[in-house]
């Protein structure tokens, strides 16, 4: 008996050595190393016009061979180069059609109005660049704002504006159907990114 305890005593010993011994050979050297600053941030389209409404100042009893000019300043307060276009709705289709618009880029100190002789035409511009000149009621005045690069599209780098001259006339032809009537018209900005977006 005190024979088989002691056999049972070395062997738990035993046992107790080789565990303390595979503990001891299971010690390895370690490293770790993070990559860290991934960072992603994306950019901003943010198209401001000043003024907000009212280019031209209103006419109130306009008549045949009366002209409004007014300049607007387009700026990029975004991020990312944006390109945009601009659209026009009027309050009354009849007048709208009547009358003639033209929008040119300024190009020296001034714009280089009237834009418009008092029977319609245009006048020669100096500086400017005539960007549309047709009827009032032309909902489509500089390019499209359809999805993409697209015709007449005015391209805009971050933090750059550019001035945009605004003229309208009402002909020395335009007929008596067009008395009496009231018109307001609203141009639309409508801006989008230029990268990956051909």
């Amino acid at each position: 008996m005190k024979y088989s305890k002691r056999i049972l005593l070395a062997l738990l010993a035993f046992g107790v050595v080789a565990a303390i011994v595979a503990v001891i050979s299971q010690a390895i050297f370690t490293d770790s190393d993070s990559v860290g600053s991934n960072t992603f941030n994306t950019g901003t389209v943010a198209l401001t016009t000043s003024p907000t409404s009212a280019i031209w100042t209103g006419v109130t009893t306009g008549a045949p061979g009366d002209r409004a000019t007014g300049s607007l300043t387009a700026t990029n307060g975004g991020s990312l180069e944006l390109r945009y276009a601009v659209t026009g709705s009027n309050t009354s289709a009849t007048l709208a059609a009547g009358m003639n618009v033209r929008i040119g880029l300024r190009g020296g100190g001034s714009c280089d109005f009237p834009y418009h002789n008092t029977d319609g035409t245009t006048t020669t511009l100096t500086d400017d660049t005539q960007l549309f000149a047709g009827a009032l009621n032309t909902a489509a005045l500089v390019g499209s704002n359809a999805q993409g690069a697209q015709a007449g599209d005015r391209t805009l780098a971050a933090s750059a504006n550019e001035i945009l001259c605004f003229a309208v006339v009402l002909p020395t032809s335009a007929g008596n159907s067009l008395q009496g009537l009231n018109n307001t018209t609203t141009f639309t900005f409508d801006s989008e990114q230029t990268t990956n977006n051909p």
